[in-house]
């Protein structure tokens, strides 16, 4: 999605045409990019196959600049890192959001996930969890260079994840996700220029993750709690989409830090700072020959590696563990693609429900406005105990 930035609507409409049409080719979005931008001058960012994977589904994390690696568990630690999930105060939870996506620029494209975990063990300090995620391209009428219809299709991504995590002390614990993703970016097309031999993409990837967190007491009442938290994402198989070429999937390494203060009985508040580089190096001429072990370790030899840190900062407000206020600022270097967003959203908590939604402050105007305001994200979580089973009838004794 970086490639957006400072253009109108038109020549950003053109553009998502542009990459769709090269992905059809069996051409990845990088080959689009390592050409030049609308300055005419050259792109130097990292971009992979499969972004969707990076896309925040969590409307909690989404309201806090998508900080949420070190932040406290909920269900969506299966996206953030999966090592937080035995620090759930619950048993059981279950999560559901919905994204619609590029809102300024297309009417039907939306990412929706669901996930859930379950502890267990001794003293419950091992969970299993399982998520899914699937991004929607909506309605697509691909043509040719002359304009010629080549078919309608629906293109869509999903993943399956399956993760294990446990607690290794009472405060640091581990776990490890494995993913299956699936990508059927032209689903649908009769005929593709050239003759490419196009299938869908599939991948195995891997996410391995470490959590620690201390707290505090003061008085029984105020307390301050710290929390760290390290986690490898999508590391994993290439992604293709015809025989002659495999593209890198957004492995990336991600580390955060947070503070939470109970202030009194009634308020609390959290900060959180997020950074992330991606595990992929910045390819010359497309050479995609690379495997996966170098890739990773040329992802630290090309480019700027300090331009290539993304950086979320988060802020979260609680008031009598009910309702949450919540802001943040994502901030991406503009030679790494010049993402930078305020975001800001809402929590409420009722017995075993909570609700979240997060906004993407609109920013820029004309030519500079962002693609990605107006965003928004709805979470519903439910989390419980313990699950009830029904009564024996004793009548059936008599």
């Amino acid at each position: 999605m970086r490639l957006f930035k400072n253009y109108n609507n038109n020549r950003m409409a053109k553009q998502f045409a542009l990459i769709a049409f090269s992905l059809l080719t069996g051409l990845a979005a990088r080959d689009v990019c390592a050409q030049t931008n609308i300055n005419g001058t050259a792109n130097t960012f990292v971009t992979t196959a499969v972004p969707f994977l990076r896309i925040s589904p969590d409307a909690r994390a989404g309201a806090m600049g998508d900080a949420g690696i070190a932040t406290s568990a909920d269900p969506n630690a299966q996206y953030w890192n999966i090592a937080k999930m035995p620090f759930n105060d619950n048993n059981y939870g279950i999560s559901m959001t919905y994204t619609p996506w590029l809102k300024d620029l297309v009417p039907d494209i939306f990412l929706a996930y669901l996930s859930g975990y379950a502890k267990f063990g001794k003293d419950n300090n091992q969970a299993v969890s399982l998520s899914m995620r699937y991004f929607s391209l909506g309605n697509i009428n691909y043509t040719d260079q002359l304009g010629n219809s080549i078919g309608t299709g629906m293109p869509r991504e999903y993943s399956f994840d399956a993760g294990y995590s446990r607690k290794l002390s009472e405060f640091f614990s581990a776990g490890v996700t494995m993913r299956y993703i699936y990508s059927a970016i032209a689903s649908g097309v009769s005929y593709i220029p050239g003759g490419s031999d196009y299938s869908p993409g599939k991948a195995i990837a891997a996410d391995a993750g470490l959590y620690y967190v201390k707290k505090h007491d003061i008085d029984g009442i105020k307390s301050n709690t710290f929390s760290f938290g390290a986690v490898v994402s999508n590391l994993g198989s290439k992604i293709s989409y015809n025989s002659t070429r495999k593209d890198f999937i957004p492995m990336n390494l991600g580390i955060g830090a947070a503070y939470t203060s109970q202030v009194d009985e009634y308020n609390s508040i959290t900060f959180a700072l997020d950074l992330n580089k991606l595990l992929v190096p910045l390819l010359n001429n497309g050479d995609t020959q690379l495997s996966i072990v170098n890739g990773i370790t040329n992802s630290f030899k090309t480019g700027d590696q300090i331009k290539e840190i993304d950086a979320s900062l988060g802020a979260e407000y609680w008031y009598q563990k009910t309702i949450a206020f919540r802001a943040g600022y994502f901030y991406e270097d503009k030679d790494n693609g010049d993402r930078q967003y305020i975001t800001c959203g809402l929590g409420v908590k009722y017995n075993v429900f909570q609700l979240n939604a997060s906004y993407l402050v609109p920013q820029g105007t004309g030519t500079t406005r962002n693609p990605l305001s107006n965003t928004l994200r709805f979470s519903l979580i439910f989390e419980f105990d313990k699950i009830e089973r029904p009564a024996e009838d004793d009548s059936k004794d008599e």
